[in-house]
């Protein structure tokens, strides 16, 4: 019997076709560790191509789960396991694995016709590559064919299920309850019950073969959880935890939730959870255009709801002037760009943070807006509540960000409890001004207030054309369109946002880490290995673009070598620059649509510490 050893942390990357089912596979197995109480970070690594050819090395899809028995920041820059379900998986991601790792193979999935495809010159593959780790090499097809024989299953349906068989292995080799994902797989297809029991069939004859043949193994593994908040988890996407940010915000508010989308990747996910939720009071509309998506939201946002719209950076380029808007009358609304590769087309399924400056400023005249940055899976919640109370409460648009890494990645969520977040007080005009109120009249936060239609005695017209702040008239007059600016300017500036938190060797760093946004786990990780080595090293990370922190000056001149590092060309740190006197950082630039490896940052990092 194959001796169980206990470790810490794992990562496990599974690959194959697009077609393979890999995500699913991933996905069951971090919700599996997810609730045993492991702290999961996930990165489903999905290929451009629509549908590539089979077989393919441009079709390759993967999925890297990082499950750890205390907190986790990152996906792992390697893999222990790798799930390598035909030649173009091994060929492509066995540059994931370390030199320790344990490799799967479908063995049946290694033919000659299948080699060729993935420009092999050998017939063995393994051999080829000079591959000297330990590799389980299992007959799957063969052995699912086997199991499924009686099952009544087409050919087709039943090649389906190897991916099951994997996971099935994968859960032997780490002791993991596979009833766990049965019940995963009775409600996801609580319609068809006789595949749910066939994929259930696969993943204990998968976990079977391991324990009955030990294959080429000699240890199995254990990650137990060692230290958690007691609390209700489950595995949640980013995406979905914005879309569950959402619609918290307008249960707090007492709104209705407005969502008008035009699909497109990674952003489609949000507006596909938010449909299935009309008992709580969300109406989703998908539109046709970009355009008509962030102009019906306005158009709700008028009437009174919550009104939010989504997509990625080429649908920010179209909603612009609509979110123009929006900025000149002064309405909540909430515009998620969940990032992706660019410009134009890009990369659509890679991930990037390329969109800040746009988020900013790209449109005409002086229009400031507040933007968010969400860090991690788990905090699109917090930070798409957030964004939610500051558009009610300043009365302004505020662009929220994520991107495609942590839209589509997952962490272990503890359900949170609504009445501990803050309350949301949008400012309804008191009936007391009734007769003498104006569109313009303002809160002392600089806010105007909010006019719902339908209030007797209230009745206002809002438009594009600048307006007389007293009146609420159209007006061209020079002095007042320079009043409406600056206090448009002003109302942003006054929105109160938390000091930014450093974490590290806070009073004595030698060096300081600067990020914003979805880099969050990687910096931090990089900051716990450079600290690890006795080095001074703190990290401070942004989530409040616009406006920054008030003590971000203080922190910024406080160190004697800071680094922002981000995943554009640098428009944070020029961001930072027009903030604060006299800021020059390092900087650490990548544009690969791929998310940071910690091993490349600790070498740059360290590199500049000892400058």
């Amino acid at each position: 019997m194959a001796k169980v050893e206990d470790l810490d942390h794992v990562v496990v990357r599974f690959s194959g076709d697009s077609g393979d089912g890999m995500q699913l596979a991933g996905n069951i197995f971090s919700t599996i560790s997810a609730t045993v109480g492991n702290d999961i970070c996930t990165f489903p690594d999905y290929p451009a191509d629509i549908r590539a050819p089979q077989g393919s090395l441009t079709g390759v899809s993967g999925f890297q789960v990082h499950i750890g028995a205390n907190k986790v920041f990152t996906p792992g820059d390697k893999c222990d396991v790798l799930v390598a379900m035909n030649p173009a998986a091994l060929k492509t991601q066995y540059k994931f694995c370390k030199p320790t790792s344990c490799i799967i193979i479908d063995t049946d999935s290694f033919k000659e016709a299948d080699l060729k495809k993935a420009n092999f010159e050998t017939l063995d593959a393994v051999a080829e590559m000079g591959i000297k780790n330990d590799v389980i090499a299992a007959p799957i097809t063969s052995m699912v064919k086997d199991c499924l024989a009686d099952s009544g299953m087409d050919p087709k349906a039943i090649l389906k299920c190897r991916n099951m068989f994997a996971l099935g292995l994968v859960c032997w080799l780490f002791n993991r309850d596979t009833n766990i994902a049965a019940n995963m797989l009775k409600e996801k297809f609580a319609k068809k019950p006789g595949v749910a029991e066939s994929n259930i069939k696969v993943i204990q004859a998968g976990y079977d073969y391991g324990h009955n043949t030990h294959s080429s193994v000699s240890h199995t593994y254990t990650v137990e959880t060692k230290s958690t908040k007691k609390g209700i988890y489950m595995d949640i996407n980013g995406n979905k935890a914005t879309a569950y940010g959402l619609i918290a915000a307008a249960e707090k508010a007492g709104l209705k939730l407005y969502l008008g989308s035009y699909p497109i990747t990674p952003a489609t996910d949000v507006l596909h959870e938010l449909s299935k939720h009309k008992s709580l009071g969300v109406t989703t509309v998908q539109c046709e255009d970009e355009i008509a998506g962030c102009a019906s939201a306005l158009g709700a946002s008028f009437a009174g709801a919550l009104a939010c719209t989504s997509t990625s950076g080429p649908g920010i380029c179209l909603k612009s002037e609509a979110m123009n808007l929006a900025v000149i009358m002064e309405l909540p609304l909430v515009v998620l760009d969940v990032q992706r590769g660019g410009p134009a087309t890009g990369l659509p399924t890679k991930s990037e943070q390329t969109d800040l400056l746009q988020c900013l400023f790209g449109r005409n005249g002086e229009s400031p807006m507040p933007v968010i940055a969400a860090t991690s899976p788990t905090d699109c919640f917090d930070a798409a509540y957030m964004a939610c109370k500051i558009a009610l409460e300043a009365m302004t648009p505020v662009v929220l960000m994520t991107d495609a890494y942590i839209a589509n990645g997952s962490g272990a969520f503890k359900l949170p409890n609504l009445a501990e977040f803050p309350a949301i007080n949008p400012p309804y005009v008191p009936e007391s001004l009734k007769g003498t109120w104006t569109p313009y009249m303002r809160q002392e936060n600089g806010a105007r207030y909010w006019a719902v239609p339908g209030r007797e005695g209230f009745t206002h017209i809002l438009g594009g054309l600048e307006k007389d702040n007293k009146t609420g008239a159209i007006s061209t007059d020079p002095e007042n369109h320079d009043l409406m600016t600056r206090l448009r300017q002003e109302k942003i500036e006054k929105i109160q946002v938390p000091d930014l938190v450093v974490e590290g060797d806070e009073k004595d760093a030698e060096l300081l880490i600067v990020g914003f946004g979805g880099t969050y786990g990687h910096l931090h990780a990089a900051m716990d290995e450079m600290r690890a080595a006795g080095k001074k090293v703190a990290l401070a990370h942004f989530k409040y673009i616009n406006p920054l922190p008030k003590n971000t000056a203080s922190v910024m001149k406080k160190y004697k070598k800071v680094i922002v590092a981000e995943q554009n060309m640098g428009q944070f740190a020029g961001w930072l620059r027009m903030k604060v006197d006299g800021f020059a950082p390092y900087q650490f630039n990548e544009v690969k649509g791929q998310p940071f490896m910690v091993s490349e940052l600790v070498e740059k990092f360290t590199e500049i510490y000892n400058k």
